[in-house]
Parts: C-alpha cells; structure tokens; sequence
C-alpha cells in the first residue's frame, strides 16, 4: 500500500538549494559558457503568509529599483526585471566595449486573493519586499424568504 509523505517547507527549501548548488557545479564542471549560466539561473524567492498578509521576499543583487517593474491583480503578480551595463576599458593599443543586458520576468499565483490597492513594495539592501493584503471573505447574509 503506498502511504502519503507530508513534506515540510523548510526540507524542501533545502532539498532545492542542494539541487541546485549540485546541478550550477555540474554545469560549471562541463565548461558551459558564464553567460549562459547567469541567463538560466533565476533570483531567490519566498512567500510567507500571516493571517492578514502575503509577504513576498526576493533577492535582485545588483539591480536598480528603477529597473523593476510590478503588476499585480487580485489573484497574480508578475515582476520583471530588466538591467543593463556598459563598460569601457582603455588600453595602450586597445579599447575593450562591454554591454551586459538581463532580465528576469516571473509570474506568481497567489494562494489567496488580495486588495489590489493595498500592495506596499520596498527595496532596500538588494531585497524587494512586497505586501500583500489579503481580501476579508464576505460575511453571509441572511436571505428572507417570502411567502405568497
């Protein structure tokens, strides 16, 4: 008879972050391209609930909050993140150009749905913050029935 393994969040946050580190050392090991691994590799997320909030927390090192972009409906929140630099380095005989482009875009389903309007995000220390209010389920109301 097969049997139903109830897994916590912490074990899997930590089963992934060790598949993770394996697979990044195993790419690195077989001399993939830097670029490639940078593009496949996506930022830190993670969403904890409280009664009345969401709260979403991600890590974009080396990110303007300029370069953020936020949308967000009751049900959904899709973040996109686009950056770029350019770098000259001069030489005796030689001059070196390097334009670096990313972006990131992730799209987010909810657990609840929430008050569109009441969304609070902050960036501060590489960390994007974004509160989330929950909608208050609506009370049931009485119905009277008429008789004829």
């Amino acid at each position: 008879m097969t049997e139903l393994t109830l897994w916590k969040k912490g074990e899997l946050d930590k089963l992934r972050n060790d598949l993770d580190s394996r697979f990044s050392r195993f790419r690195r090991g077989f001399g993939v391209p830097r670029a490639f691994l940078e593009r496949s590799e996506m930022f830190a997320t993670s969403l904890s609930e409280t009664e009345d909030n969401l709260v979403l927390k991600t890590e974009l090192p080396g990110v303007q909050a300029e370069n953020i972009q936020l949308s967000v409906t009751d049900d959904r929140l899709n973040m996109a993140v686009k950056s770029s630099e350019d770098s000259v380095e001069q030489g005796a005989n030689l001059q070196t150009i390097v334009k670096r482009r990313r972006s990131f875009s992730k799209s987010i389903v909810l657990p609840c749905r929430i008050v569109v309007e009441e969304v609070k995000a902050t960036y501060q220390d590489n960390i994007l913050k974004i509160e989330l209010h929950k909608c208050r389920p609506q009370k049931a109301r009485g119905i009277t029935i008429e008789v004829k």
